[in-house]
């Protein structure tokens, strides 16, 4: 099966090496020719990024692609044959040609297209494949024209990287006279007694002027042992062109997918086939699951139960995500499951399959942006209606997406990160947070409105980090207590204050350094090259000379190890703060953020070779589904307990300065429940325990940051 779905056809896969020149001159019109000498150009690898090619790793494009290759027909295909070349991903903009012929145009990074060659392909075996790709840097940020979210414009990736490139695999297929272009399978219904899948799809039939002939629909359902567990078909009565069919399968008594704290994650094969001729003209695959999601106040609902997400953000496994490999991808929801999370939330952009296999295995859920990122131009519009409607057609089958959001952040700003904004700058940012703007109000809600109508299955936010105002609600909060404002106690108080605000909190934390740090020449110390590491490598000064200064520090590892402490001490404040307020009202949470696409120092727990920060072992330990915890402003004690079952008679331990408090209770099912109140006002060392038959002991240590920060306040 290849990265589209379809699983018949003599395909003819056009990855490796290919040639590569800048674009220059007239050479973008000589190039197209079969005829003309690549001999001298660069061999390049596709997919991949031309970045990660030395002669072209400095390179802004536009880059020229050629490579030939070899067709033959296809006789296991019955009637007549049609041939497509496929592209799954052109990052960002692209023009194609086919032995001197022009194809069309390619726009989005991670839309795939198809263009029909069956006529180039069939006089000859050897054919010339040409590709221009462009990516072009924004130049203005608060107005972009290419729509690749945080490739182009996020403080955790070099600003001077360009991802651009042939970055998917590509590839000719082959069918009959009618092919499946898209199809889209949606889960609007999942009970205990009954499934429903909603399914999509476009019959292409060929246009050579011969009517369509007759044609039959079959499609079927498998089970994760190979058992048919539904089926449907129908004639087909085709008009030349593009056909748009919908239809719906019913799945009686279905083994329903569940994230991973509430249950197991089976899942089933939807085959859809469309037959003529006495055969099958074309056939396409996709591998769903049976469940239905709903969201009240910011509170994930699936199949009925109520789940308090314990998240974080993830930006690209890399900054070139093509070279990310299939154990990276995995491996980082296997990461965060280790550290007890429920959810990533996929940063400002689409990434690779094989992160959401892992997610639908695994039962991880995601939180899916369309890639917007701050501020775009008035042009971008059409262009991200298309594309959004190309996101759920890619990933709507995923029963790990459970929230799409139209845009983070839609403010129109390019102020240097971590730095005092000057005041005019102040000025536009609460302009473009609290007025009505293109961005918030027109663009965002083209895409949501985009997205709602293709599916109307799951949730869809309009944007990430707005704040209420008066003529809107507001939406996730993003709190950097600690870090941006205030200390790492002043997130508590200022939902207290304002409870919209704790609905969702979707962005907090502290940057640290990682172990991972000999680019970052630490032999140096105190002299590192700071202006490399602010405008190449994420470090903000200004927030480190606040909170962790470098001149306290004696030496870079104890330097180090100081902004390690305080980013898990942090984490670990800011967590139990969120936990307290389960449900009242927080539904949930996203960490900012969980591992790093490159060297970088930034707010992940984990760096770019994966080795963990402290942060890590803090959040993993915030995040335990039993949770013994102490306010530690006001020495409030409490359980948190995401279980399903209330454990009876548990006892609960509270250690201030060695003089224990004890005490004996049942600890509610998914809930917090409040145990008691101790002394804490000169306390240097606090734990707790929990302790029942069912869970074994749990304990909970402070560290001495966190009671001064809370003492303080």
């Amino acid at each position: 099966m290849d990265g589209n779905g379809r699983t018949d056809g003599a395909n003819v896969d056009l990855g490796g090496s290919w040639r590569a020149h800048a674009s220059e001159g007239d050479l973008s019109k000589e190039f197209t020719q079969p005829s003309y000498d690549d001999g001298a150009w660069a061999p390049i690898d596709v997919p991949g990024h031309w970045r990660s090619t030395p002669a072209f790793a400095d390179f802004d494009g536009p880059l020229l692609y050629r490579r030939t290759f070899n067709t033959v027909s296809n006789t296991a295909v019955e009637g007549a044959e049609r041939r497509f070349l496929e592209l799954d991903g052109c990052f960002y903009y692209g023009d194609v040609w086919l032995d001197g012929a022009y194809i069309g145009a390619t726009e989005g990074y991670f839309a795939p297209h198809a263009f029909d060659v069956s006529e180039q392909l069939e006089r000859d075996e050897t054919h010339t494949l040409a590709i221009e790709v462009a990516c072009p840097p924004q130049r203005d940020r608060t107005a972009k024209r290419t729509i690749t979210g945080v490739f182009s414009h996020w403080d955790n990736l070099d600003p001077l990287w360009n991802p651009g490139g042939l970055w998917r695999p590509l590839r000719i297929t082959t069918t009959g006279p009618l092919r499946i272009g898209r199809m889209r399978v949606l889960c609007p219904e999942a009970s205990m007694e009954r499934a429903r899948l909603a399914v999509d799809v476009t019959v292409d039939a060929a246009t050579d002027g011969e009517p369509p002939p007759p044609a039959l629909l079959v499609a079927t359902v498998y089970d994760d042992d190979g058992t048919l567990i539904a089926s449907h078909q129908r004639d087909l009565a085709l008009a030349l062109g593009d056909n748009h069919l919908t239809f719906t399968i019913d799945v009686e008594s279905p083994a329903r997918w569940w994230p991973r704290r509430l249950g197991d994650q089976p899942r089933c094969r939807v085959n859809v086939e469309v037959l003529a001729g006495g055969g099958v003209s074309d056939r396409r695959s996709v591998v769903t699951a049976l469940r239905e999601v709903r969201f009240e106040d910011w509170t994930f609902i699936v199949n009925g139960e109520r789940l308090f997400t314990m998240g974080s953000n993830q930006g690209p496994a890399r900054m070139a995500l093509a070279e990310a490999t299939v154990e990276e991808l995995r491996g980082d929801v296997d990461r965060a499951i280790d550290a007890n999370l429920d959810l990533l939330r996929v940063h400002g952009h689409v990434t690779r399959p094989e992160f959401y296999d892992a997610a639908d295995e695994r039962g991880l859920l995601v939180w899916q942006d369309f890639p917007l990122q701050w501020g775009y131009a008035r042009s971008v519009r059409r262009q991200a209606v298309r594309q959004a409607r190309a996101m759920v057609d890619l990933l709507g089958h995923r029963p790990s997406v459970v929230l799409w959001c139209a845009h983070n952040e839609p403010l129109a700003l390019d102020a240097p990160t971590g730095e005092r904004m000057r005041p005019g700058s102040a000025v536009k940012y609460g302009a473009s947070m609290f007025l009505p703007t293109w961005n918030k109000d027109v663009l965002d809600r083209s895409v949501a409105r985009q997205i709602g109508r293709c599916d109307p299955t799951r949730p869809v936010v309009r944007h990430s980090g707005v704040l209420p105002s008066a003529t809107s609600r507001g939406t996730d909060t993003h709190a950097y207590f600690g870090w941006y404002h205030g200390d790492m106690a002043g997130l508590a108080p200022a939902l207290r204050t304002l409870p919209r605000l704790a609905r969702y909190v979707s962005e907090f934390g502290a940057q640290a350094v990682p172990d991972s740090c000999d680019w970052m020449e630490p032999q140096r110390w105190p002299d590192l090259d700071w202006a490399t590491l602010t405008a190449r490598h994420a470090l903000q000064r200004r927030p480190f000379d606040r909170y962790v200064p470098p001149e306290d520090c004696k030496s870079f590892d104890e330097w180090r190890e100081a902004t390690q402490a305080y980013q898990a001490a942090l984490l670990q404040l800011q967590i139990e703060d969120l936990r307290r307020v389960k449900y009242a009202p927080t539904g949930g949470f996203a960490q900012f953020s969980f591992a790093d696409g490159y060297p970088a120092v930034t707010w992940s727990v984990l760096d770019h070779e994966r080795v963990p920060k402290r942060g890590y072992f803090a959040m993993r330990d915030a995040c335990r589904p039993v949770l013994p915890m102490v306010e530690p402003r006001e020495g409030l004690v409490h359980v948190v307990s995401e279980r399903a079952d209330t454990l009876r008679d548990a006892t609960i331990e509270v250690l201030v300065d060695g003089h224990a408090h004890r005490f004996a209770g049942d600890v509610a099912a998914d809930a917090v429940t409040f145990v008691g109140r101790v002394d804490l006002s000169d306390a240097i060392d606090v734990e707790l325990s929990v302790e029942h038959a069912t869970i074994g002991r749990i304990t909970n240590r402070y560290p001495l940051v966190i009671l001064d920060a809370c003492r303080r306040r």
